[in-house]
């Protein structure tokens, strides 16, 4: 009997019994070894922001490390004068080759001073931009003087270039520019803030800026008209 309880009892003791291996993988870590070495985490690389589109890092991004874009330099006249260029009207012209159609581009620009001095200008190319270099270069080229008293015209006229006809008269201060198209372009350009206009002919781009210029070149101020006369101001009054 007493073999039996043994034999019963010491299965018993041997699964409650800790096993030495335990003990030993649950020992504190201060018990590790001091020759052990330490591991370290990896340094974070500074690589992030680098990454085009990246938003990690300091100055990471699109566009790191670029000079900023400078304007384009603003066109002058000869005498130091900036000039103000508007485009009028682009048209595109295509051509149908054996390969497929191909494009072309010109360009209606109008540039002035705004005191007294606008030109007309065309140029064609291929692309957009080179159209209208070429159109202000024109422009620039083909300057001429026009009459303008206080900020309006000195008397009512009327001119006509091919089927295009324009009509301006003279306006009091606060009119502004009562006009479209050309010719508001030309009289933005010429230094003209107070007139009013009408187009009353064909609404062809090109004829309309000419006619207006037409117009303007066929003024004649006071002291003109007095002189054709034989007339002076004093005399006049």
């Amino acid at each position: 009997m007493a073999d039996n309880q043994n034999e019963n009892s010491t299965p018993a003791e041997a699964s409650n019994a800790p096993a030495p291996e335990a003990k030993a993988e649950t020992a504190p870590a201060s018990e590790a070894p001091a020759s052990a070495p330490a591991t370290q985490a990896p340094a974070p690389s500074n690589d992030s922001g680098n990454h085009r589109g990246g938003r990690g890092g300091h100055g990471g991004g699109r566009g790191r490390g670029r000079p900023q874009r400078q304007a384009p330099p603003k066109p002058m006249t000869e005498d130091g004068k900036e000039l103000t260029e508007k485009v009028v009207f682009i048209n595109r012209c295509a051509t149908a080759t054996k390969g497929g159609r191909r494009f072309s581009f010109s360009a209606l620009m109008v540039s002035g001073d705004k005191e007294g001095r606008v030109g007309v200008g065309f140029g064609k190319a291929q692309e957009v931009s080179e159209c209208i270099r070429k159109g202000s270069d024109d422009a620039k080229r083909s300057l001429v003087r026009m009459k303008i008293v206080d900020g309006t015209i000195p008397h009512e006229v009327q001119a006509e270039h091919g089927g295009g006809v324009v009509l301006l008269k003279p306006a009091c201060p606060g009119t502004g520019i009562i006009a479209g198209g050309g010719v508001r372009a030309v009289c933005e350009a010429v230094g003209i803030t107070d007139v009013l206009g009408k187009s009353l002919g064909s609404n062809n781009h090109s004829n309309v800026v000419k006619a207006t210029l037409k117009a303007l070149s066929q003024l004649r101020t006071r002291e003109e008209v007095l002189a054709s006369r034989g007339k002076k101001v004093k005399e006049s009054l």
